[in-house]
């Protein structure tokens, strides 16, 4: 069994000074942190993979296709894949659960671009963490 402790994996994503702190993968599915500071603007264009965001502390409203909707601790949104969708209006800094199935990257956006994670300004993409990446053999 693999267990993490959410707020081990939100001080793992500060100390690697990126946005996105990626802590499972497995092929069909993974599943990491996200941080936006109060004020920032959330840097993100469309995955070729569905997600879902658990929002774990902060205020902000989310954009998804052509709707918007507050989001503060406790909201759950899905995002189908392919779908425009970032983060705004951050009121308080934001710290978010996401998933993606299958795996982040997996498929690509329509382009036909693989996309790694949220980017940052610059074109650059966070820190990633692998840990708990791989299941452990059964015996």
């Amino acid at each position: 069994m693999d267990a993490f402790e959410i707020e081990d994996m939100f001080g793992r994503r500060e100390r690697s000074g990126g946005a996105y702190l990626e802590f499972i993968r497995v092929p069909g599915m993974s599943v990491g942190v996200y941080h936006l500071p109060a004020g920032s603007i959330d840097p993100q264009s469309p995955h070729g993979e569905d997600e879902v965001y658990h929002v774990i502390q902060g205020r902000a409203s989310i954009r998804v296709g052509d709707e918007d909707r507050a989001v503060r601790a406790g909201t759950v949104v899905f995002v189908a894949a392919r779908v425009p969708h970032a983060f705004h209006s951050i009121e308080e800094d934001l710290d978010v659960l996401v998933v993606f199935a299958p795996a982040e990257g997996t498929t690509g956006p329509r382009t036909g671009a693989r996309r790694r994670g949220p980017r940052l300004r610059g074109g650059r993409r966070p820190a990633r963490s692998r840990a708990g990446s791989r299941p452990r053999p059964r015996a």
